[in-house]
Formats: C-alpha cells, structure tokens, sequence
C-alpha cells in the first residue's frame, strides 16, 4: 500500500508539481487524516484538484473523466460489485468498444484493475476519476441504490457545488449557501466542513491551524463580543455578510484553540407547505393563552418552526408579540401585529432577565427562543396560566419526554405544583425530525404530537407522562406517534425505509403501520 502511494508521489515530484517536503508532508498528514495521497495534497493546499488531475494525465497519457457529462446505467454498474467500487475507489463507466472504461481515484492500482476483470469479465481501459466526483457517485448511490438506476447528474447544480472555495470565511459562508448546507464547521486542526442533509462534508481546503480560526472569527467579532468570549469561553451571536444572507453563530473553545459553528438563517419564513407542518399547527398558535412547545434534538428545524409560528400569528391576529431569542434568527416585519424582538446579551441580560420584566411591556404572545433554565420555564408557566400565549423549544427525544424535562427542572418539593401547572396551561407538545428524502435531496419533516386533553392533563398532574406513549398507538387525536408519520412518509415514496428506523420509536409498531398500508417489504 505504502508503495502504491509513494508511486503517484514520485511521478508529481518528477513533474515538478510539487517538492520533496510537500510530499513527506502530505504522506504524514495522510497517516493521521486518511484519504489518498492527492486529497491530502490537496487539503494541504499544495496543489488543485485541477492541477492534480492534469498532473496525472499528462505523466501517465491518461485521460480523466467528468461525470457530470456522463451517464452510467445501471447494467454497467451491476459489472463490478458495490464494495469492490467503495474499496478501491473506483467506478465503471461504460463501454470503449469491447473494454470497460473504469473511472479510477488511483490510477496506479493496477491489482484494482486485475479484480474488475475478473468480476465483469471485461479487458478494462482506466481514466482517472476525481475523488470529488466519486464522492458525487457515492451520495447518488445511497440515495438511490446501486446498480438500481442510471448514475446521472445535474451539470449546473453540482458546478454550484463545487464552487471554488477560498480560505476566509466570507468565501466559506458563500459555499454553505451555494450547498444549501445547514452548518459551516470551524476547528483548529480540522478541514473546514459543511453539513449538509444532517451530513458532514470537508471542504476542499487545509486543515486550519489555531492562528487562522482566530483571525477569521476575532475579525467579525464587536469588542464587547471579544470581552464576552474571553470572559466566559462561550459566545452566542447573529453575523450578517452582506450580500450573502445571516447567520446564527457559536463559538467555544476546544484543547485550547478557538472552534466556530455558524447555521444560515434565512431572510423569509418559509410556507407551511415548504415545511411540511400540519394544519392543525395553525390551529394551536391561533389559541390565546396556553403553552405551546416545539421540541427535538438540535438542527432539525426547530426554530425555523418556531419562526413559521411567529409569521403566521403576526399574518392573521391583531396582537402584541414580544420575543427573546439568543441570538434573533429571523427578523420579522409588524404586519398586522406589532412583532418586538429582543435578543439577549444585546436588547436583555439573560432570557430570566428579559422574562421577569415582560408583564410590563404588555404581550398578548410571548416567544421564548430557549426554554433552557429554571427561571424561564417558571415564568412561560406563568404566563401561560395568566392569559398569553407562550411559544417555546425545548430539547426533549419526543413529546412525552418534554413534561418529564419541564418539570425535572425544578426542585423535588416544587414538583408537584409544576406538574399541575404544566397540565392545566399545556396546549401542545410539537416533536419534529428532519429525515433525508428518498430522491436524496433535501430534508422533509417528521412530526409527532401531544396536545391536551382530560387524559393527558391527568397523565401528567400524576407523574405519568410516560405512559402516554403506550395511548399513541391507539390512534387518539391528541396522541401521534412519530412512528405514524413516518409510515405515511415511507409509503408515499418521500423518504426511505432505512432512513424511517433511524428516527422510530417503536419499530415493530412502525412495521405494522407499514403494513396496513401495503408499503412494508
């Protein structure tokens, strides 16, 4: 293995593309971070993917292939086996009258070339395939099965993906957008990243060192920003790039470097439809006073759900809706309620401090970015019990276990008293979940609900919210199961069963569901 490396190594050295040292250093980085030698070049910003690819055709009179411009079919990929082409890094693209054109990342692995003869008994003809390009085949694989349909792309979208990237941050934060990514990642000793569809992916750049993390970030911080930071090691904060769009930021510290994650934010609230949310979400936040909690682990939308709610109730009430976010995410217009937004640490000292005096200011709906503490899931109660609407998140598994984690935030001999509080102000639990669609593009909203009721203000006045999650699978109203929503999805083809058991409950309920509607294979 190590010669077969070494090889490519030496043929970029004789070509004079790049130095001995590079190439010592581009090995070690390589035993540490994995990857070919080429992509390690690469990340070390020794050369280009471009250069790379013409370095190599021109030494070894190979051509290289751009499957943007291709199509595979799927009898060509069924030639070769599916862990064969993941191992070696490798894709067989067609036919060259009787040879099998085969797409390689390393054109010098002739023993690759020996086991795809064998398996397609086929004289083969390499060209050498970008590892950009065969992670491209490897995502449209997993969205939609190997050798099940004609590998065939979108020349202008995947040209929009791979933009050419800089190392500053306004570069980045523009590729996360051209990605339509959720989160851009910054490390000291990591390659930039970009998540995308809930998946990491590593920008075709350097691994950062501590220095270029700090002078990228210190350089869009305020000073008080600088001052928070080094004070408290945490910082919260909205950053907006002109003409690029906005962004929702944190920043922290890991083995004494700086690290930053940034998640865009767009400027409009997106339709309901856009969003997949049910009909009856409008109902609820068209309530006057009660409690409503959006709930689910981090960066699956809850606080776009959140916004969506805000909007909608500015659109259709005459009102008074005061918000306190860290930091403000989307920025709402007064339609035909007045929409007051106070982000903390900014226009408030902490979300208690903002809600402690917020009785004064006169809401008829109050929005609470984070219900993260004691102090602000006492007073929501409150003020959900005294006439206003309460809009929150919460991080919580599912809808059953949100009562639990209100109500653990107390102390034991308060606990009482909460639960009770909770079952009488409590109008919905809202749980939600991003799933990756079936054609691989983009994410679609699964959803349960808790939303109240006589069974279930009792449930939770007596401690046993838990049993709830039994009721769900009896097709109550006020009870569905996330497990519900998922086989609908799967039947109508939007999602992938194996992406549906990633987020199940109960996944032998899920297979009955499934069933019933002729969907389970």
């Amino acid at each position: 293995m190590a010669e077969k490396k070494l090889k490519i190594g030496e043929i970029l050295v004789a070509a004079g593309v790049i130095k001995e040292e590079q190439l010592a250093e581009a090995l070690r980085n390589q035993s540490q971070l994995g990857g070919t030698l080429g992509e390690n070049l690469i990340r070390l910003a020794f050369l280009t993917e471009e250069e790379l690819l013409k370095s190599l055709s021109d030494q070894l009179g190979m051509q290289h292939i751009n499957l943007t411009k291709v199509e595979v079919p799927a009898a060509v990929q069924r030639l070769v086996k599916m862990e064969t082409v993941r191992l070696r890094r490798l894709l067989p693209i067609g036919f060259e009258g009787k040879r099998l054109v085969v797409g390689m990342v390393d054109p010098t692995d002739l023993s690759a070339l020996t086991e795809v003869e064998f398996q397609s008994g086929h004289t083969t003809k390499p060209v050498i395939l970008s590892a950009s390009h065969f992670e491209m085949a490897q995502a449209f694989f997993q969205a939609h099965g190997y050798g099940d349909a004609t590998l065939k792309f979108d020349a202008e979208k995947e040209a929009a993906r791979h933009v050419r990237v800089e190392n500053t941050l306004a570069s980045m934060l523009t590729v996360l957008l051209s990605w339509k990514g959720q989160d851009l990642h910054l490390s000291a000793g990591a390659i930039p990243s970009i998540r995308v569809d809930n998946e990491i992916r590593r920008l075709n750049l350097p691994v950062l060192k501590p220095a270029d993390v700090e002078q990228m970030i210190y350089a869009i911080l305020t000073q008080e920003q600088r001052r928070y930071f080094q004070e408290n090691l945490e910082l919260d904060f909205a950053f907006s790039l002109h003409g690029v769009g906005r962004f929702r930021c944190n920043l922290y510290r890991q083995r004494n470097s700086i690290a930053f994650t940034a998640r865009h934010v767009s400027e409009t609230v997106p339709s309901a439809a856009e969003l997949g949310i049910p009909d009856f979400l409008r109902d609820f936040g068209l309530k006057n006073q009660g409690l409503i909690l959006i709930t689910g682990p981090n960066g699956h939308g809850k606080s776009t759900t959140l916004a969506w709610l805000v909007d909608m109730i500015n659109r259709e009430r005459r009102s008074n809706i005061i918000t306190i976010e860290d930091p403000v995410e989307f920025t709402h217009r007064h339609k035909n309620s007045n929409v007051n937004q106070r982000e903390v640490g900014t226009d408030t000292l902490s979300f208690a401090d903002g809600l402690r005096h917020i009785f004064r200011q006169n809401p008829d709906v109050i929005v609470i970015g984070e219900l993260r503490d004691y102090d602000s899931i006492s007073i929501a109660l409150t003020a959900a019990e005294t006439g206003h609407l309460v809009l929150g998140t919460l991080h919580s598994m599912n809808a059953t276990a949100a009562a639990d984690r209100v109500v653990d935030s107390f102390p034991a001999n308060q606990q009482g008293q909460i639960r009770a509080q909770l079952a009488e102000s409590l109008l919905l639990v809202f749980s939600q979940r991003l799933l990756k669609r079936a054609n691989g593009t983009g994410r679609v909203l699964a959803w349960e609900k808790m939303a109240t009721s006589l069974r279930v203000r009792n449930a939770i006045r007596e401690g046993k919210a838990h049993q709830l999650r039994g009721m769900m699978q009896a097709n109550v109203d006020e009870l569905v199961s996330i497990d519900w929503t998922l086989a609908d999805m799967v039947a109508a083809g939007k999602v992938k069963y194996e992406e549906a058991v990633k987020f199940a409950d109960n996944l032998t309920y899920l297979n009955e569901l499934l069933k019933v509607r002729g969907a389970f294979k």
